[in-house]
C-alpha cells in the first residue's frame, strides 16, 4: 500500500488536508494524516496540490504511418510531463487511418513499451466506411471523429450531410458519441479559390476561414443529433457566436458538448504574428474579444471542458522560413503544457481548482465513458495523480520539452503551475527531479495501457 498526502487534495469538490491511500493501483481511501496506516509507503507533498490526473481526450499521436510527426513513446512521456495520465488518440493523421478493425489492429500493434500513460482511441467516421462502426463498437471504441471539411491528409476524406445521416443511427443505436470538426466551407467544390497576395499575413489567413464556417457547420449537427437521437461533441470550438445555439440545443435536450484548447483560450489574433504558423490551427485563433465569450462559455457550461488538440508535425511542413501560413500545416503543439498554460489564466481571472478538475479531468474523462474510472479522487478510480506546485512558475524551453518536434506556439512563455510527479495507478511516472526517467538504459519500463 502506498500513501500521498498534502495539505492540498483536491477530493469531494474542495482542497483540503488529506491522504490517499493506494492499493493494487487503485485508490482505497482518502483519509486524514493521522489515520495513515504504519506499514505503508508514505509521501508527504507538503503543501503541494494533489488532484486527479489530467484526461486529454483530443491529441494526434499519429502512428503508426507517421511517427516522424510525433508517436506513442514521445506524445506519453510529454502527457506525463504534464501531469497528464490518460490520452485518447486521433484517427488521423495516422497511416492507415483508424476507421476500420484492421487499421484499429494495426495501431494496437505499434504500441508495445512504448506508453508511458493511458492511451484510448477515437474511431473515425469516413466516406464509405458506415459498414465497420458496429465491430469498432463492439472491440471498444466508444467515440468517432468526423470531418465537415478537407481533414488536411488524403486518407480521411471529409464527411458530407449524407454520409454523416447514415453513421449517426449506427452509432446512436451503439451509445457512441459523433465527434465533429465543424467547419463548413461553401465553397469547397469551386474550382476556384482565391489566394491572397500576402501568403504570411495571419489577418488574411484569418479571414479566410470565418465564423460562419463553424456557426454553419454546428447548426446542421444540432439538426442531425435532433433527428437521430445521436451524442455529438464539437471539437476545439473557436467561435464564440456557436455558443448561443449550442446553449439553445442543450435546453432542448438534444446531447451535445463542446470542447475548445489552450490556444484559443491563451492567444489571440491581434497578437499573433505574420509568417508565423507556429500559430496557425483549423479553426483559427479569433481576437481577443472572442476569447473573452469563450471563457464565458466555460463558465456557464455551454463549453464543457478544454483539451490540447495537440496536432504536431515535422519541422519543414511549418515553412518557417518561407513565411507561407497558405500551405503550411495546421496544428498546435502543447501537449505538455496545458496545466500550465489554463492555471495561469486561471490564476487571473479568478476561477479555481474546481473549475480546473472540472475541465481537464472530470468532463473529458465523461466523454469517453470513463467517468467511472479516470478524472475524479475516488475510492475504487484508478490511482492517477498529478502532483504540481500552483505557486512555481518556470518558462516553457524546448530543452525540457517531451515532444518529438520542439517547434511551439508556447516557446519562451511562463507560466504557472509547475508538475512534481505524474502517479499513473500508484506507479510513479515523471517525477521533476529525476532527469533520467524516460531513459530506457535506466530500466524503467512504460506503465501505460490501452482503454478498450
Amino acid at each position: 500500500m502506498k500513501a500521498f498526502s498534502s495539505t492540498q487534495v483536491f477530493y469531494q469538490g474542495t482542497l483540503q488536508a488529506a491522504t490517499v491511500l493506494i492499493d493494487q493501483g487503485l485508490i482505497s481511501a482518502v483519509v486524514g494524516h493521522l489515520n495513515v496506516p504504519s506499514d505503508c509507503e508514505h509521501q508527504d507533498c507538503g503543501d503541494h496540490i494533489i488532484m486527479p490526473g489530467l484526461v486529454d481526450s483530443h491529441v494526434h499521436i499519429n502512428e503508426p504511418g507517421r511517427t516522424d510527426w510525433e508517436g506513442f513513446n514521445t506524445a506519453t512521456q510529454a502527457a506525463a510531463a504534464g501531469g497528464i495520465t490518460t490520452v485518447i488518440d486521433m484517427p488521423l493523421n495516422c497511416i492507415p487511418v483508424t476507421t476500420d478493425m484492421a487499421a484499429l489492429q494495426a495501431k494496437l500493434d505499434s504500441l508495445k513499451d512504448q506508453l508511458w500513460v493511458d492511451v484510448g482511441f477515437h474511431g473515425g467516421v469516413i466516406p464509405g466506411n458506415s459498414n465497420e462502426l458496429s465491430a469498432m463498437m463492439q472491440a471498444g471504441i466508444k467515440s468517432f471523429k468526423a470531418f465537415m471539411i478537407d481533414s488536411g491528409v488524403d486518407e480521411f476524406p471529409a464527411s458530407d450531410i449524407a454520409t454523416l445521416d447514415q453513421a449517426m443511427p449506427i452509432l446512436a443505436a451503439g451509445g457512441a458519441t459523433l465527434l465533429v470538426h465543424a467547419e463548413m466551407d461553401p465553397h469547397a467544390l469551386s474550382p476556384d479559390t482565391e489566394t491572397p497576395d500576402n501568403l504570411s499575413s495571419y489577418q488574411s489567413f484569418l479571414a479566410s476561414r470565418p465564423d460562419s464556417w463553424e456557426t454553419d457547420a454546428i447548426a446542421a449537427i444540432i439538426k442531425l443529433s435532433s433527428k437521430h437521437n445521436c451524442k455529438v461533441h464539437v471539437v476545439h470550438l473557436s467561435s464564440c457566436q456557436a455558443l448561443d445555439m449550442i446553449a439553445d440545443a442543450k435546453h432542448q435536450g438534444i446531447p451535445i458538448t463542446a470542447e475548445t484548447c489552450p490556444h484559443y483560450l491563451t492567444l489571440a489574433a491581434e497578437t499573433i504574428p505574420d509568417g508565423d504558423a507556429r500559430f496557425k490551427c483549423c479553426p483559427p485563433i479569433r481576437p481577443q474579444h472572442n476569447q473573452e465569450q469563450l471563457w464565458k462559455g466555460l463558465e456557464v457550461g455551454t463549453i464543457d471542458f478544454i483539451v490540447s488538440d495537440h496536432s504536431p508535425c515535422t519541422p519543414h511542413l511549418k515553412l518557417l522560413e518561407e513565411h507561407n501560413l497558405w500551405e503550411a500545416w495546421g496544428g498546435i503543439s502543447s501537449l505538455q503544457f496545458g496545466l500550465g498554460l489554463i492555471w495561469t489564466a486561471i490564476k487571473k481571472r479568478g476561477y479555481t481548482v474546481a473549475d480546473l478538475v472540472k475541465w481537464m479531468c472530470e468532463k473529458p474523462a465523461e466523454l469517453v465513458q470513463l467517468a467511472n474510472q479516470k478524472g475524479r479522487i475516488e475510492t475504487g478510480y484508478d490511482a492517477d495523480l498529478v502532483i504540481w506546485n500552483p505557486e512555481q512558475s518556470q518558462i516553457i524551453d524546448a530543452k525540457q520539452t517531451f515532444h518529438k518536434h520542439k517547434a511551439s506556439a508556447y516557446e519562451e512563455v511562463e507560466v504557472f503551475g509547475t508538475v512534481q510527479q505524474t502517479i499513473l495507478r500508484g506507479q510513479t511516472i515523471y517525477d521533476i527531479n529525476d532527469q533520467q526517467h524516460f531513459d530506457a538504459l535506466i530500466d524503467n519500463q512504460p506503465q501505460g495501457q490501452t482503454l478498450l
